[in-house]
């Protein structure tokens, strides 16, 4: 470490070094401040800091009136990105082991292309579009988050069927009520609506990046500290015309992607 690093990064890099290495187990108590100025010779302000920043990169936890504590790493599911541009499952539906139970809430409102949307959509400055905000859940508990956005004229919005009428209806913490699952939205992916609109799809253009989650999205995903989300920009095109482009949010500490691609004989 220079020596013109901050001091308490000296006590970041050896207590992660612990984590990393398994001197510290999942569970096991981190020294508290006082014990941090005692050991590595630094003063209150470098422990506490020190302890906020374990804490932001998710390797501690912090618990009210007990100190903090090592993180249990998470193991990591399968969510697989079919790369068959006629299967009938959305993104979330192949989140986990088989025997997770994932539906689908959705609401959908007419809306005012954004220019970042405008330009993924090909459109004009301030075009209408239909908007429709997912959330998947597993289980019951919120999974995935996702924003689609398609040129007003594809089809009417379907609002949700509002609050208390079926699995996982009810307001979600961060995003507004009205939300509700959807008839049969859950059960087929973008593709195949749109083909019943007489639109084909012919290509599935992804991009996937990290980044920090808002604090609507740790609300709803219920999130931990230091948490990242994979945010996968996701456009489904017709030829040369985009007709959906949508913004998927993962929890960064629960999935990884699987991306099947078929190759031709």
């Amino acid at each position: 470490m220079a020596t013109s690093d901050p001091v308490y990064l000296r006590v970041v890099a050896d207590i992660r070094r612990q984590i990393v290495d398994g001197s510290l187990l999942p569970g096991a108590p981190v020294p508290s401040r006082a014990q941090l100025t005692r050991k590595y010779g630094v003063g209150e302000t470098a422990a506490r800091h020190a302890l906020r920043v374990l804490a932001a990169e998710g390797l501690i936890v912090g618990r009210v009136g007990s100190g903090h504590y090592v993180r249990a790493q998470p193991v990591l599911l399968p969510l697989h990105r079919w790369r068959l541009h006629d299967h009938h499952v959305p993104f979330a539906a192949d989140a986990g082991p088989d025997d997770v139970r994932v539906t689908c809430d959705r609401r959908s409102e007419p809306a005012t292309a954004t220019p970042d949307i405008a330009q993924r959509l090909r459109l004009g400055g301030y075009a209408p579009v239909t908007r429709t905000h997912y959330v998947f859940r597993g289980d019951g508990r919120p999974i995935q988050l996702s924003t689609s956005y398609e040129p007003a004229g594809l089809g009417e919005p379907v609002p949700g069927p509002g609050l208390g009428s079926g699995p996982g209806s009810g307001p979600v913490p961060g995003l507004g009520p009205g939300f509700g699952p959807g008839p049969d939205e859950h059960h087929r992916g973008p593709a195949a609506r749109l083909a019943a609109l007489g639109i084909k799809v012919t290509e599935i253009v992804e991009q996937v990046r990290t980044r920090v989650p808002q604090p609507a999205e740790s609300d709803t995903l219920a999130l931990s500290a230091g948490v990242h989300v994979l945010h996968v920009e996701r456009t489904h095109w017709a030829g040369d015309r985009p007709v959906e482009t949508s913004d998927i949010v993962i929890p960064g500490d629960r999935f990884r992607l699987i991306y099947t691609h078929p190759v031709q004989s």
